[in-house]
């Protein structure tokens, strides 16, 4: 064994499947969790809360404390020893070109693409804050090129499984030729020591100073944007002189405060890759939507799903719960019995396929919770958020979900609904922030369409 399986991680000594014995003994090691001032830290994801460790009986022989902020990534206790080897960048490197993606940017995607290579290449931060369907994933080519060009080692990571998926074929695509470990939760694959990394932010747990570039895309989004240690774990994955670019949409009050404070270097593209203006949600009242699935009885939102039914333009329908997704889908089977459709959540074995059925148009329409709201395109789509009122649809939520509609340059608009019971702060900021980046992009002539497509 060289230690590869070891460069730039930090693992248990479990973990350490191929690793021999005097290959463990050269490693650094650092106890799983660590004492200091009567409080105890998790060595791996830096959790410190009390009521996040957890005694119990151990085969060492004591009653061992361990840490249950990161205990879906193996458990981590007070006799548990972390082996880590410092990253070399021991890689045979491919030769150019490097990056062999043939596509054309917009001109503003060149601007983010230029500020992405110069953050790189003087190892420092940037928030890349584009709208939904801006062409984030086009713009951090160049970036990543860069690095890999002077040596460095590259993950580009995401809080959501289905995001990641979107992303491996691109990037493999863009770098054929450069060996890439793709990295979540319940894959079989084993992990192999490469230059070019695609992981869940869960994943980073395991990486110490290991990255000359950290991308993290949908920085806001959830587990990631209130899980200090997931934070705490990008930080620890990256080298201690490293790149660090954010991506979203939806970025947090703060870091928007930061912005404005000039304590975070930004690129903002409020429009667009293919010039056409961001779909502005129709916001539609249904009425007592719960009570009609759980009752089986005639409601409004009936009515909107079989008029764009009779439109035969395919669309996503978001629900905020899984139970009721569920009830309703066999209500719909129902009603519409010639129509193809299924719904899909974070719990469902079988979401990936499912997506790929929808995006090869098998569906007249897919129903899915929150899990499809960010980092998935379909070629020509409509969205209804059912239910826009429920403490589950964020404002950031409903942005990045009527973000999903007119992403295609061949089909760039489509229509948005959120049909509520009452209308929230959520949805009205929402649609405020919408807009708001429209006249923003029509202010720097930037729009050259609009997108107001409603259905017969």
């Amino acid at each position: 064994m060289d230690g590869k399986e070891l460069y730039g991680r930090e693992l248990t000594r479990s973990e350490c499947r191929s690793a021999d014995e005097a290959l463990l003994d050269l490693a650094e090691k650092r106890p799983g969790l660590v004492s200091a001032n009567g409080k105890l830290t998790c060595t791996r994801c830096g959790n410190q809360e009390r009521k996040k460790m957890q005694a119990a009986p151990c085969s060492c022989g004591a009653a061992c404390q361990y840490c249950l902020s990161c205990l879906n990534m193996g458990k981590i206790k007070s006799c548990t020893i972390l082996h880590h080897l410092p990253e070399t960048n021991s890689f045979a490197w491919p030769q150019e070109p490097i990056l062999q993606w043939k596509g054309q940017l917009s001109s503003e995607q060149k601007r983010a693409s230029d500020e992405i290579v110069v953050t790189v290449l003087s190892e420092e931060t940037r928030l890349i804050w584009a709208v939904a369907g801006a062409g984030k994933t086009e713009m951090i080519f160049e970036g990543i090129a860069a690095c890999l060009r002077k040596g460095g080692r590259v993950c580009l990571a995401s809080p959501r499984v289905d995001v990641c998926l979107e992303l491996a074929p691109r990037i493999k695509q863009a770098f054929p030729d450069v060996p890439l470990a793709f990295l979540y939760g319940g894959k079989e694959d084993g992990y192999s020591y490469t230059p070019l990394v695609i992981a869940t932010t869960h994943q980073l747990l395991r990486f110490r100073e290991a990255f000359d570039l950290l991308i993290i895309d949908e920085i806001d989004s959830f587990p990631f944007h209130n899980d200090a240690s997931l934070q705490f774990g990008a930080q620890k994955s990256r080298k201690k002189v490293s790149a660090l670019i954010y991506l979203t949409a939806t970025p947090s009050r703060a870091m928007q405060n930061d912005i404005k404070r000039g304590r975070l270097a930004a690129t903002v593209l409020p429009a667009r890759y293919h010039g056409f203006a961001l779909p502005e949600p129709e916001c539609l009242w249904v009425g007592n939507w719960r009570k009609a699935i759980n009752k089986r009885k005639t409601a409004r939102f009936l009515t909107l799903i079989r008029r764009q039914l009779q439109t035969n333009r395919r669309f996503l329908l978001f629900l905020p719960h899984i139970q009721l997704m569920e009830e309703l889908d066999g209500w719909l089977s129902e009603l519409f019995p010639d129509k193809q459709f299924t719904c899909v959540s974070a719990s469902d074995p079988d979401r990936e396929e499912k997506v790929k059925r929808m995006r090869a148009e098998e569906y007249d329409f897919l129903m899915t919770t929150t899990i499809l709201e960010r980092g998935v395109t379909f070629r020509d789509i409509d969205v209804i958020v059912l239910g826009a009122e429920d403490r589950v649809f964020t404002e950031a939520s409903l942005v990045q979900i009527a973000g999903r509609a007119g992403r295609h340059k061949d089909f760039p608009t489509g229509w948005v609904c959120f049909a509520h019971y009452g209308e929230t702060k959520a949805i009205q900021g929402a649609v405020r922030q919408i807009r708001s980046m429209n006249r923003d992009a029509g202010r720097r002539g930037l729009l050259n369409g609009s997108v107001s497509v409603l259905p017969k």
